[in-house]
Formats: structure tokens, C-alpha cells, sequence
């Protein structure tokens, strides 16, 4: 039997359109590479001494800013006629604070240094919130309406390959260097990947577009709206955008039920961590190969999930991914057995992938492509409210009932968020 040929775009489409593709995945190389210091960025923190509080703030931070600044960057992001420049140099940025956590690390006294590493991530939530909204628009606008699948698919299979690799080799070097000198050299390292993202995402060409005529925005006064006029009048442009959204029913069960299911994940996030690093004792090694099996079979995922959405439904996958991503954490909390996390999180890697996949998907088909900065960007505020909480009351329950229980609430979280997708489905 002969095995299908890899390529960088699906065939048929105009050559523009396949520079993008290619422009999009190598992109994805220098995102992986960069995002391969991730799972390790809590890791450390924990080994510093970190509070469970201080984990949570390291996930919690984004939603902060994020549900405070969205909708208005989300409306400035509307206003631009190509936002690819600032999808590239939000991207830089974010990625540069793994840079600045280890030079920190360097010339920060180590009493001090969890306090300096939170702090670089805090002013990093600023690019993040523009970030979260260009890369949704940003990818829709490549793909156009009928690839998306085979855009994120490749994608992400390629950030996948590229991050497995990165995490394994960045677990052995953690695990052979002696602490802190192994991740400053981590942090530093992998960096890099942000000026390989920069470059190439900052080479995607797309149209210009014009902003979007919502017709005369009034005061009570009467006036016209300007960028340059008082918060009164910015009142009355967010309010008729809401008025827009409140319009679009699909897009708000839609978010509605991301929103619990995305509470439900985020809620676990800081305690994957301090499970391995409290419960378990692994070391860095063994974290890394977690991290390193979730990833890679993610990868495989995308290609499976793909191949099913068109073979049975986007709403088949759905179900079958939001329930088995529903049992991960129950299943982690079962053991202290580090050989079975591994197994475990490659369970996981496979039903992960199917809902970044159709995630993105069922949300671009309820977005007006017009207005689709602005609605990403409210999609967007709403898993930042639950960004800024969950983490947070997952810590504190850990720190009540202990971190297994803590994990088993996190389930019961993605559970309903879960049956919301399966049963709540009005015509």
C-alpha cells in the first residue's frame, strides 16, 4: 500500500493562498521550538519554591488582562486595515519573555526571582491579548471558509513534531545540568523560535481590508465618533458592537459552552504540574517525555481527526473528544505511578487534538467574516474569565482537598461543558 505524500498544501488552491500555507507552518516551526519551554516554565517556578497561588497566577495572569482589554483590542484590531503586522510582533513578544525568564535568572537574586519571572509574564499578557485575536483571524483569512481543517491540521501536526523533539531534548539537558544553570540555557535556547516565527509569519500576505461600516456611531450629544473623542463616545461604538454580537445566536451557545468546557481545562492547569513535581516525584526527565507523548500523539491526532470530520462529522468528533478529554484528569488522579502519566497523556494528546481542530472550526462558522476580529476578540474575553479564576480556585482546592481531588473537580467541570455540546443544540 502506498502511503500518501506529505505536502505543504492541499492541492487545487492559487499560489498565493499556498505561500501562506507554507509561511503558516514554518512559522509553526519557530513556535514550537519557543513553546517547548512551556511545560517547563511552571516546573520551575515550583522548583524555586513557588506557593500553589503562585503556579495558579502564572495561568490566571492572561485572563486578567485579557477579559479587561479584548473587546477593545478586538475593535482595534477591526479598525486595521492588515493585521499580520501585528499578529507577527505580538507573537515576538510573547515568545521573548522566555528569553528575559532566563537572563532573569542570571542577574535576579534567587529569593527574588519568583516575584521577576511572574512579572515578565504579566507585561507579556499585553501581546498575548492582541496575539489571541490575530491568530484566529489571522488563520481564517489563510484558510478561507473550506480549509481550515487542512490548514490547522498541518499546522499543528508541524508544531507538534517540532515541540515533541524540543521538550525531550529539553528534559535531558534539564535533568543533566545542575539548577538553575539548566533552564536559564532552556529558556535562552529556545527563544530563538521566536525570531524564526517573526520572520516567517511576518511574510503572509493578505489583503487589505476596509474597516467595517457600522453605520454613524452617536452620543447622547449626537456626535459623531472619533478615535480621539472622550470615553463617552467609546462607550457608544462598544455598545453597538455588542449590539452586533447579542444579534448572532449560534456564536453565543457556541462560546457559552466553550466557556465551561474551557473552565473545566484551565482549572487543571497549574495542577498537572505540581501533581508530577508533589505526588509523584518526577523528575525532569520524566516530565519532559509527558509532555514529549502528549505532544506527538496530538500530532497523530490532527491527522486522524481530520480524516473523520469528513468522513463522518465535525459534531462526531466533537462529542468524542470533549468526553474523552473529560476523563484525563480523573485518570491522572488515579495514580502516583509516573510510567502510567505517560500512557495517560498520550490518551489525552489524542483527543486534544480533536478539539483544537474543531474548536477553531465550529467558531469561524458562527463568526461574520466581516466583524471577525471583533468576535474572536469576545470568544476570546470569555475564556479569559475563566483564565483569571480557575486557576485560581484550582489551587485553593488543592490546598483543601489535595491535588487529586482538585483534578477530579476539574473533570466534573469538563463533564458538563461536555454534555452542553452533546444536548444543548436548539435549532
Amino acid at each position: 500500500m502506498q502511503l500518501p505524500r506529505w505536502s505543504w498544501a492541499p492541492p487545487g488552491i492559487l499560489q498565493d493562498q499556498r505561500k501562506n500555507f507554507i509561511n503558516v507552518q514554518i512559522d509553526a516551526i519557530g513556535v514550537g521550538l519557543a513553546s517547548a519551554a512551556s511545560p517547563f516554565l511552571p516546573v520551575f517556578l515550583a522548583r524555586l519554591g513557588a506557593t500553589n497561588t503562585q503556579v495558579g497566577l502564572l495561568t490566571s495572569m492572561p485572563g486578567i488582562t485579557g477579559l479587561v482589554l479584548a473587546i477593545l483590542v478586538g475593535i482595534f484590531l477591526q479598525n486595521r486595515r492588515n493585521i499580520v503586522p501585528w499578529f507577527s510582533a505580538s507573537r515576538l513578544l510573547v515568545l521573548s519573555s522566555y528569553a528575559s525568564t532566563g537572563l532573569a535568572a542570571f542577574f535576579v537574586p534567587e529569593e527574588h526571582l519568583v516575584v521577576t519571572v511572574l512579572a515578565i509574564w504579566a507585561i507579556a499578557t499585553l501581546p498575548q491579548t492582541a496575539l489571541s485575536v490575530c491568530f484566529s483571524v489571522v488563520m481564517n483569512a489563510v484558510a478561507g471558509s473550506s480549509h481550515r481543517y487542512e490548514l490547522m491540521s498541518r499546522r499543528w501536526t508541524i508544531l507538534g513534531l517540532t515541540t515533541a523533539i524540543m521538550v525531550t531534548i529539553a528534559g535531558q539537558i534539564l535533568d543533566n545540568i545542575d539548577f538553575p544553570i539548566n533552564y536559564q540555557i532552556v529558556f535562552l535556547a529556545l527563544s530563538v523560535g521566536g525570531l524564526i516565527s517573526y520572520y516567517f509569519s511576518s511574510q503572509i500576505s493578505l489583503p487589505d481590508t476596509p474597516p467595517p461600516m457600522l453605520g454613524p456611531v452617536k452620543t447622547p450629544t449626537g456626535k459623531r465618533f472619533s478615535f480621539s473623542a472622550s470615553a463617552e463616545r467609546l462607550r457608544a461604538l462598544v455598545g453597538k458592537y455588542l449590539a452586533l454580537i447579542w444579534s448572532e445566536k449560534p456564536f453565543l451557545r457556541i462560546s457559552v459552552k466553550r466557556f465551561v468546557f474551557f473552565t473545566g481545562a484551565v482549572l487543571a492547569t497549574p495542577l498537572f504540574p505540581l501533581y508530577y513535581v508533589r505526588e509523584v516525584n518526577a523528575n525532569d526527565a520524566w516530565i519532559g517525555f509527558i509532555s514529549t507523548t502528549q505532544t506527538f500523539v496530538t500530532m497523530i491526532g490532527y491527522m486522524v481527526w481530520a480524516r473523520q470530520s469528513r468522513k463522518r462529522s465535525s459534531r462526531f468528533v466533537l462529542l468524542i473528544a470533549t468526553f474523552g478529554m473529560s476523563l484525563y484528569p480523573v485518570l491522572v488522579a488515579s495514580t502516583q505511578r509516573v510510567e502510567l502519566m505517560v500512557v495517560f497523556a498520550g490518551l489525552a494528546g489524542i483527543f486534544q487534538s480533536g478539539i483544537d481542530l474543531v474548536f477553531f472550526d465550529e467558531l469561524m462558522r458562527t463568526v461574520p467574516e466581516q466583524y471577525s476580529a471583533t468576535f474572536v476578540s469576545l470568544a476570546q474575553s470569555t475564556q479569559y474569565a475563566s483564565t483569571i479564576a480557575a486557576p485560581l480556585i484550582g489551587t485553593w482546592l488543592a490546598g483543601q482537598i489535595g491535588l487529586g481531588w482538585a483534578l477530579v473537580a476539574s473533570a466534573v467541570v469538563r463533564l458538563v461543558g461536555a454534555c452542553l455540546f452533546a444536548f444543548w443544540n436548539p435549532k
